[in-house]
């Protein structure tokens, strides 16, 4: 009986490395996988840059109207103009919507406010929860309110109307920065709007509430001695937070609004412009008031 040789290995067959990565139906299927599930991660890619971009168009038009407005060859008459013009406007149009607003306001929370914490014997706090609730958290958001319905939903059909009409581009073909000439001026013009909103909408709220609050016994000091409490409770944080988040409201809405309009589309109308435009301004103005409610 004789023992066979062992047969010497075939070096002509195809030898396997099992670290040579995916073998070709392996790729095959990865490929498979990516074009069926791609429509899906397309859709969600196109939602999250969607919702994404107006935020980010903020980010950097905030940044470049505070940066165009330190330059003095940026302040040129047609752009002081539209400045004296959007000023006029959001004060004086916002002036009797704000007192009335205002007004409702003080009633409701001021004579209230005190005749509750009188009748708990807690009136020594008025001071401070007017101040707490009223003039830091309430103020703010109802002057953002009404900036944005009563100007800022007039710049928006402006400058969107300017765009669809063509007028952007003729500015543009005559080297007029659309920018300069329609966003910085009208950002802040709200933003000194909205501070000078904000303080009489303070102002007004406190002393209705006061009257009110004085003719039905709630309250017996003084008018003077009523506010001297709201002052003292005022702490010194306070004093630069008010008048900031007055400030900061008047210029994102301000901001929003030209933003809004300056990005409209060809088949975008009056119905799709304006929803989105006062849906932006609202959540602009919470979004300043929250951030300042996480901070302080």
């Amino acid at each position: 009986m004789t023992d066979t040789p062992p047969l010497a290995p075939d070096h002509t067959a195809p030898q396997t490395n099992p670290f040579s990565g995916p073998q070709p139906d392996d790729a095959g299927r990865f490929v498979h996988l990516l074009r069926r599930f791609a429509p899906w991660l397309a859709a969600i890619g196109r939602l999250t840059r969607h919702q994404i971009r107006f935020t980010l168009l903020v980010i950097g038009a905030g940044w470049g109207t505070i940066r165009e407005s330190l330059r003095p060859n940026s302040w040129r008459r047609p752009v002081i103009y539209e400045f004296r013009a959007s000023l006029r406007q959001v004060v004086s149009g916002g002036f009797l919507s704000i007192v009335v607003t205002a007004t409702l306001t003080g009633l409701m929370v001021v004579s209230q406010a005190a005749y509750w914490l009188g009748f708990a014997g807690m009136a020594q706090m008025t001071g401070s929860i007017l101040v707490s609730v009223l003039v830091r958290e309430i103020s703010p958001i109802l002057v953002g309110i009404i900036l944005m319905g009563r100007s800022g939903m007039l710049s928006l059909t402006e400058i969107g109307m300017m765009v669809l009409g063509g007028e952007v581009r003729a500015l543009q073909a005559r080297g007029i920065d659309p920018f300069l000439a329609l966003v910085m001026p009208r950002t802040f013009a709200f933003t000194l709007g909205g501070f000078t909103l904000g303080m009489i909408f303070a102002v007004v709220s406190l002393l209705m509430g006061f009257v009110i609050a004085h003719s039905t016994g709630a309250i017996t000091t003084s008018v003077w001695t009523f506010f001297f409490n709201v002052l003292a409770a005022m702490t010194t944080w306070d004093y630069l937070i008010i008048p900031l988040k007055f400030v900061l409201v008047g210029f994102f809405v301000g901001l929003g609004s030209c933003i809004s309009g300056l990005t409209v589309s060809s088949n975008d109308t009056m119905a799709t412009i304006m929803p989105r435009g006062f849906a932006r301004g609202i959540m602009l103005v919470l979004v300043v008031n929250v951030l300042f409610m996480l901070d302080f």
